[in-house]
């Protein structure tokens, strides 16, 4: 299938081969190191969910290194970037809808049996992260203005979870109206609910795009008599979208609360004051690794997939490495010349 190929384009082939030859010899090739700082909006964003995609911010910084190559005297240049980074960011997610759970079938200190409601509302997650970037870019400079294309590798590094929510609790019996507000049972309104946690974020390969200008003393051209070291300053625009899933499907529930225990003999030998309150048995699950519930009873992940986007600034400062070039006068041969135009001999010698 390939000698085919080869066969059929080979005509093409050789053109190709032909210009890339004729244009080596009147090629230049400049190498520059540099620093780079980049502040952007970042979102997580859900697939299947009842949650929206996530708002936040995050900036970071590093290192890179860029392969200019270009005909000579041409303002329009070929490049090539590689780095390594850092950046961290926060990005949180809302739920304005109440979440509705109920532990069924409790007994009160009477010994009635009852449901136990509690209700989640005012709900944010909040993700912090830190992670190293390695981005691989090629693109197309023309005069002060240049874009670039590639894709960006991002290592997450550590993720926390923040939660908070106000957690509503009350009783309902078959006989009586529902009970609310009674701390001696559990029952509170608007409870502040809070929790931390570290969380994990998968490998994310992005694709971005980056298109902007060169700012300052702009030069179309680089003498090649003398090596020279240049400073170029850059700012654009990019945009980053994450082709791969951060995260694993989780299947923990949204709380986990553990059941209510009253004792109904207090006159019994084994009977134990409880002090520990409902509220501080309620441990929250971030919604990375929570599952829902809906209203036949069943439980699905939080999201299939989670893809991330990155829309920001970007300022870069390169660096132009010194380079031997062709001499215009050389100082060996001129000294020569002089030593021999005072013998009579040639005036000037290559």
């Amino acid at each position: 299938m390939c000698k085919k190929i080869v066969k059929k384009h080979r005509s093409y082939l050789v053109l190709l081969l032909a210009f890339l030859i004729g244009n080596a010899a009147n090629a230049a090739v400049n190498n520059y190191v540099g620093a780079y700082g980049f502040l952007g909006e970042w979102s997580m964003m859900p697939s299947q969910s009842s949650y929206q995609t996530s708002l936040g911010v995050a900036g970071g910084a590093g290192f890179m290194y860029e392969l200019q190559a270009g005909a000579k005297y041409k303002p329009t240049r070929f490049l090539f970037d590689v780095g390594l980074g850092v950046w961290g960011g926060m990005s949180s997610y809302g739920q304005s809808t109440d979440q509705i759970v109920p532990l069924l079938n409790q007994v009160d200190l009477q010994g009635a049996r009852f449901d136990y409601i509690y209700e989640i509302n005012n709900r944010r997650d909040q993700y912090n992260d830190l992670a190293i970037q390695v981005p691989i870019m090629i693109g197309v400079q023309h005069r002060s203005f240049y874009m670039l294309a590639g894709a960006k590798i991002n290592s997450h590094m550590l993720t926390m979870a923040h939660t908070t929510a106000n957690v509503t609790t009350y009783g309902r019996y078959e006989k009586i109206p529902e009970l609310r507000d009674m701390p001696d049972y559990q029952f509170f309104t608007n409870k502040p609910l809070s929790g931390t946690s570290k969380t994990h974020l998968d490998l994310d390969v992005a694709v971005s795009l980056e298109v902007g200008g060169r700012i300052g003393l702009v030069t179309d051209a680089v003498g090649y008599d003398v090596p020279k070291r240049r400073i170029e300053y850059r700012l654009a625009g990019f945009i980053d979208y994450g082709l791969t899933n951060l995260h694993k499907p989780g299947t923990e529930p949204g709380l986990n609360m553990d059941g209510i225990k009253y004792e109904t003999n207090r006159l019994s030998e084994d009977y134990v004051y409880q002090t520990t309150t409902m509220i501080d048995k309620i441990r929250v699950n971030d919604i990375m690794s929570t599952s829902q519930e809906d209203a036949s009873g069943n439980v699905t992940p939080f999201a299939k997939s989670v893809n991330s986007l990155m829309i920001g600034l970007k300022f870069t400062i390169l660096f132009q490495l010194p380079e031997p070039g062709q001499c215009v006068i050389c100082q060996d041969s001129y000294r020569r010349s002089t030593l021999r135009s005072r013998r009579g001999g040639l005036k000037y010698e290559e």
